[in-house]
This record gives C-alpha cells, sequence and structure tokens, in this order.
C-alpha cells in the first residue's frame, strides 16, 4: 500500500509538471511564492492531514502530490549519520578558532555536501524513510556551556554569549545560504530554547530558575542575535521546565519574548518527545495527558514535532481543547519552507552541485585547517616544537582512537588519522605503548605502570595521548555510571585516576612529558601542568586531527587557539551542577584564579600590544584601535580579543567579551587592529527597566589575546 500511495504522489507530482499554467491549481503553480503556494494548499487539507504534516517524520498525502518528507537531520560539524561525510571538530573546537568567517565557509562546505546527498536519496520510494538524508539540520546547539560538567557542553561554542553568536550566526549563514531569490539551500536551526545545560539525567524534570538579568545577559543573547540578524529558520525547544512551564509550553518564552520581542517568523519545533515529558509523574506532570500536551506545545506556538502526539489533535479538537483552525499558520510555515527548499517540486537551484564535493580534497584540507587553528597550546616550558629527528615515545588511551576523533552526532569520514597514524609517517623508529584504557573501571586490571615505564627505559621525551572520550560523555549516556561519569555528564572535572597515576610515574622516572588532552570540555589539570613540559588541548578535532596535533608538535604549523572556556584548577571551583544562577560561573563572573583562563592559548612567537585607543574614523564609525607586533622569529597568528567592565555595577560581569578579529602577522612585524566600538559594545543590564540596552557611563575597554586582567591593555571611555 505504501507503495502504491508514494507511486500516486508521484504521479500527481508529473501531473503538476506537464499542465499548462492555466489549467494548474495555484499550489502547483511554480511562478507563485513558495508562501503563496502553501497558502492554497493548507485550504484544501483536512485536520487530519494537516496534524500528519506536523510530524517529523511526515506521510506523503498522495490526493495532492504532497510527498512524505522528514525533518530530522543533523550536522553539528558536518553531515551526520548518512554515509560517508566530511568531519570537522567538535563545535566546541571550532569555537577555539575564533573565526567566524572559517566557520560560515565550513558550513557552507557541509550544506553542499547535504545538497548532493539528499539528491542522491531523493527518489520516491525512499521518501519516506529518509531520516538524516533531508535538507533541515537541527544544528547549531547555542546552549551557553555554562558548567564544564555538562556532556553536551562539547557541541556548543562555549560559554561565552558573544562568542557563541558570533559563530551560531556563521553557521546559519554558512547552511542557509543567500535567500535573497526566495530559495533556500538547507534550513538551520537554533537549539535548545532555553535556559538549557545539563544535566543530562534529570532533563525531562528539571525546572531551572534564574533571575531575569541572568536571563537576559547570559542565556537569550546568542539566540537573539541569530533570530534578528542571521534570519535563522527554525527554533528547538528545550526539554526542561523554565519557571514552572515547559519550555514548549511556556507563552512567555515562545510567544512573548520569541515570536514577540523578536520578531521570530520561523518554525518552532520540538526536542524529541519533548511534548511527551509534559505528562506522567517521571517527568514534568504538568498535564494528564498526550491530547492536552500536544494542545498546549501547539497553543504555545509549536509547529514541528519530533515525536508521535500530534496525530492526536483530532481528539483534541473534539474535547473542545483545540479548534481544528489552530493548526492553519502552522501548516502553512511547515509547507513554505518545503517549497522554498525545493522539496515538493523535487528541484531546486542547488540540483547542480557535483558529486564530487562529497569528501572532496578541498573538504579534507578545509577540515585540516580548523583543526589546526582549534588546538591550543596551554603550557610549554621550550620543549615544543621538536626537532625533526626527534625520538619519541607515544602513550594513552587516545592515541590511536580514530572514532574518539569524530565526537558525536558524527558521520564517517573517508579516512581518519589519528595521533599515532600521523607520528608513524613523520617518526618510523616511533615507540608506541597504549599504556592505560581512558578509566581503570573500563579495564579493570589491565594496567601495569611498572611494565610501562619499562617498555619506555631508552625513551627521554613521551607525547601522552590522554583526555576523556565520546563514549563518557555525551547527550543522556545512561549506561555510562563509572567514576567521575555519570548519565553522559561528568561529576568530576579531573582527569581519571589512572591516567594521572601513569603521567606521575612518567614524570618521576625522568621523562619529558607533552600532555595531549583529547576532551570535549575542561579538564583539570593542575598536577599535570606542574609535571608536564608541555601541553595542549586537542579536542575531538574530526578526521584530519592527528595531522594537525603533529603539525603543532613539530612546528610545521604555529599555535593560534584560544580556550573558548575557563579551565579551572579543581572540582572546588565549580558550583552545584543544578544551580542555573550566573555567578561564580564562567570567565564572566568568576572571581578566584583558574588554571588557564577563558581566550589562553600560547604561540611559538611573542605578541606585544601598544596603549589602545578609541578613534572616531572617517566615516563617522568609532573603533578600538590598538596596534599589534610580532615581536618573535616566527610568523604567527593572534586573535585579539576586546573586553568591556563597567565599574559602577559590581553584580554584573567582571569583564565581557565584545569583539575578536584574528590577525596574521610576519615576524617582526606590526599591524593596526580596529574593532568597531557602537551601541552593543556597551549593551548593558539596566535594572530600572529589566533590559539589556545601550547604556551611557564610565565603561574600560580591554584589548589583549587572553581574558587574564594582568595580560590586557586598557582605556577609559565616558560613552
Amino acid at each position: 500500500m505504501r507503495k502504491l500511495a508514494n507511486l500516486v504522489a508521484a504521479m500527481a507530482l508529473t501531473l503538476s509538471c506537464v499542465l499548462p499554467a492555466a489549467a494548474q491549481l495555484p499550489y502547483m503553480d511554480k511562478k507563485l511564492s513558495p508562501a503563496e503556494r502553501a497558502a492554497d494548499l493548507v485550504g484544501r487539507l483536512t485536520l487530519e492531514e494537516k496534524s500528519l504534516l506536523m510530524r517529523y517524520d511526515s506521510p506523503a498525502i498522495p490526493r495532492l502530490g504532497i510527498p512524505a518528507y522528514n525533518w530530522w537531520n543533523e550536522a553539528l560539524h558536518g553531515v551526520a549519520r548518512n554515509g560517508y561525510a566530511t568531519m570537522y571538530p567538535m563545535p566546541i573546537g571550532m569555537a577555539a578558532s575564533f573565526d567566524p568567517q572559517l566557520i560560515e565557509e565550513v558550513f557552507t562546505s557541509v550544506s553542499d555536501e547535504a545538497r548532493v546527498k539528499y539528491r542522491l536519496a531523493r527518489t520516491v520510494e525512499t521518501r519516506r524513510s529518509m531520516q538524516y538524508a533531508g535538507l533541515t539540520f537541527w544544528t547549531p546547539n547555542i546552549n551557553i556551556f555554562r558548567d564544564p560538567r555538562w556532556g553536551r557542553g562539547m557541541e556548543t561554542y562555549g560559554e561565552d554569549p558573544y562568542l557563541t553568536s558570533q559563530l551560531g550566526m556563521a553557521v546559519v549563514r554558512g547552511l542557509q545560504g543567500d535567500r535573497s531569490d526566495g530559495n533556500l539551500k538547507a534550513q538551520a536551526c537554533a537549539k535548545h530554547f532555553a535556559v538549557h545545560s545539563g544535566p543530562e539525567s534529570t532533563r525531562h524534570s528539571f525546572d531551572a530558575r534564574v533571575s531575569e538579568r541572568d536571563l537576559r545577559e547570559t542565556y537569550l543573547p546568542a539566540f537573539k542575535d541569530l533570530v534578528t540578524k542571521a534570519g535563522v529558520d527554525e527554533v528547538m525547544f528545550a526539554y526542561n521546565r523554565f519557571e514552572g512551564y515547559p519550555c514548549g509550553a511556556s507563552e512567555r518564552l515562545l510567544q512573548d519574548i520569541l515570536r514577540g520581542e523578536w520578531g521570530f517568523n520561523g518554525i518552532i519545533l520540538s526536542d524529541c518527545w519533548a511534548v511527551s515529558d509534559f505528562y506522567g509523574e517521571r517527568n514534568h506532570n504538568w498535564v494528564k495527558d498526550g491530547v492536552e500536551a500536544v494542545a498546549a506545545a501547539i497553543h504555545a506556538g509549536m509547529e514541528l514535532e519530533c515525536g508521535n502526539l500530534t496525530p492526536r489533535v483530532p481528539e483534541a479538537v473534539k474535547r473542545g481543547i483545540m479548534a481544528d483552525t489552530d493548526l492553519d499558520a502552522a501548516v502553512t510555515k511547515l509547507l513554505t519552507v518545503r517549497y522554498a527548499l525545493g522539496e515538493m517540486d523535487f528541484e531546486s537551484p542547488w540540483d547542480n552541485i557535483p558529486e564530487s564535493v562529497l569528501c572532496s580534497e578541498e573538504h579534507r584540507l578545509q577540515s585540516l585547517d580548523i583543526a589546526r587553528k582549534s588546538l591550543v597550546l596551554l603550557k610549554n616550558n621550550g620543549i615544543l616544537p621538536l626537532k625533526k629527528d626527534a625520538k619519541i615515545a607515544l602513550v594513552g588511551p587516545n592515541a590511536a582512537d580514530s572514532v574518539m576523533m569524530w565526537g558525536n552526532y558524527e558521520g564517517t569520514p573517508v579516512r581518519t588519522v589519528t595521533l599515532l597514524d600521523a607520528l608513524k609517517e613523520r617518526c618510523p623508529d616511533l615507540k608506541y605503548v597504549r599504556g592505560c584504557p581512558h578509566a581503570a573501571e573500563l579495564e579493570p586490571g589491565a594496567t601495569n605502570i611498572q611494565a610501562v615505564i619499562d617498555e619506555l627505559k631508552d625513551y627521554e621525551t613521551v607525547i601522552f595521548a590522554g583526555g576523556i572520550s565520546p563514549r563518557l560523555e555525551g547527550e543522556q549516556m545512561d549506561n555510562v555510571k563509572i567514576k567521575g561519569f555519570f548519565g553522559g555528564d561528568r561529576t568530576s572535572i579531573e582527569l581519571p585516576e589512572i591516567q594521572k597515576e601513569l603521567i606521575f610515574a612518567l614524570a618521576v622516572s625522568g621523562k619529558k612529558v607533552i600532555f595531549v588532552n583529547f576532551s570535549g570540555s575542561t579538564i583539570a589539570m593542575l598536577d599535570e601542568d606542574k609535571i608536564c613540559s608541555a601541553i595542549v588541548q586537542a579536542w575531538y578535532p574530526g578526521q584530519e586531527g592527528g595531522t594537525a596535533v603533529a603539525d603543532l608538535l613539530f612546528g610545521d604549523i604555529n599555535p593560534s587557539g584560544k580556550l573558548p572556556l575557563t579551565f579551572y584548577k579543581n572540582d572546588s571551583q565549580v558550583k552545584d551542577f543544578n544551580d542555573y544562577d550566573m555567578s561564580g560561573r564562567t570567565y564572566r563572573y568568576f572571581r578566584g584564579e583558574p588554571l588557564y583562563p577563558f581566550g589562553h592559548g600560547l604561540s611559538y612567537t611573542k605578541f606585544k600590544y601598544r596603549k589602545p585607543k578609541v578613534k572616531t574614523l572617517e566615516d563617522g564609525t568609532r573603533a578600538l584601535v590598538v596596534k599589534v607586533k610580532n615581536a618573535g622569529r616566527r610568523d604567527g597568528d593572534e586573535v585579539v580579543q576586546l573586553y568591556v567592565s563597567r565599574p559602577d555595577d559590581p553584580q554584573g560581569p567582571v569583564k565581557t567579551l565584545r569583539g575578536i578579529q584574528r590577525v596574521s602577522i610576519k615576524a617582526h612585524k606590526s599591524v593596526t587592529v580596529m574593532i568597531p566600538v557602537d551601541d552593543e559594545t556597551f549593551t548593558w543590564w539596566n535594572p530600572d527597566n529589566e533590559k539589556m540596552e545601550p547604556r551611557g557611563g564610565d565603561y574600560v575597554l580591554k584589548v589583549g589575546g587572553t581574558s587574564d586582567d594582568a595580560k590586557l591593555k586598557t582605556v577609559k571611555v565616558n560613552v
């Protein structure tokens, strides 16, 4: 029966293409806009058909020529879960590049590959099963990484609202393309709205409560920018409650703020089975059943459900808690997007992208480029870069683990270069010993530290490839319950004990240890910082990550990555995971001394900053102007960071990022960097009207290559 229905749908689509224009119904007329065609088509649908079209796995409606379509696709750092695709570093790694332009280029390549994959899969027979093959991508994740224990933090762009906003907007531009002609290359989705960043184990029942200031100053700015500036086409609401209401039933979030204040006219999507969380004692227990749940979500603004409750809409109408017209606007939006994508007509201007872009050499080199720029040199006592003929040994659980390098929400690259692969290519006599697992509980009794030391007796320099793995941190991993980890989150930010013991033993035996840490989040490395000769933060660096790390270690590249997170010294510096109050969290509110501050990252050269000035330019705009000199003997990239603080507001951020600019500077040369200074630079919390808005007063502008006050140059301004 399904094949017959799909055949009828295909015949209807063919008929719409061959009928003369005058004989076509409006929804068949390609000369009309997507919105006009959708409006006509909605008027021809039954209530039951409308409710089915609001499902993520929308079935075909043969009588009107509507094909089946599955809205669920993922492209967190490359096209995911659909065969071979180029895999880039995890977003937290890409964030360390502080490079919006490069990230937009990356996601332009991702949408190119997505378009080809969609075209190759686009047959009538496969439409219903096209999950992970469509053009609607549920990315980027722009939640604020407020707590380093959150397992999904690696999907985000870090702890700072401004950086998250800049990079999130770049993702949207790259995926959606130029929409000036009414066509949509692919659809991006800002998630998870709002006030969501763990814990994973309680996300289906947790009620996040925050002050209005934290809401407006930290949790909402990136969402606002993606909606009002980048034109993101879809927003996904979160599982948790907010101020007592499930996020998907919060009229304050979805209607007052998203629709009303920001003018969002795109699609509101549920997280998967989040509407089902509205009821049940183990969930929010907010309504009594699925009928009331789906009615509440639609009334709040949901147009598309990842779940199975929209078919119960007719029952809600019978109960009198919905009207049969309540779906019209929602379904019109959904069909408008499908027409704009070319999905309803099986044709699009993007159909001419050649199949050769899939896993192309150009994309491989692009993945290598951003992997290199994602690496952060945290410490170096002079051991790096290594000499070309260095005699080295490689140890550690992440040295040869290709799957670890992909992160989560991953696709499958044609090839993956591990650190072992890359070092073997450079050093034919490389000594490799795995040494230990990620955590002792994973392989009880498997580690003999003395045997490892004995095997490395002839080697003075050891590269330890350690850290953690997406097998231990990630989205709601209920099967992970070992020391330091629970349900996808971490209960401790310390390095697993077995790795600490092995690194210590290596150092005590006289080895010079270069620690390459692979992780999706902050690792407390206070002990390792004391005993290791160098430390490199590698994140989950994608398919070319091994080559990128080897290039850094041997000096083929000059490291330029900067931390998008605060690296704390130990567990005592992080607050209660369940507390969403921002005081004491992230570099913006933390008043202690971190191990490595936000924005930190060393180079093989030295950059010196002159005294900054705020100047009015010829066009009447203002900018902070600062001269930066490369005082070393190597060319290098510097990420110039502008921070703002307001001395008369002790409750506000200690400082907050308001400008970034990546510059390449030749050895012994200087460049003049200009970062715009405008109303947004001085947007601050106003306690009188409880709004974020441009405010006059005294400010301190701080500029440098880190957030560390001791290394920043300052200028005071009054606006």
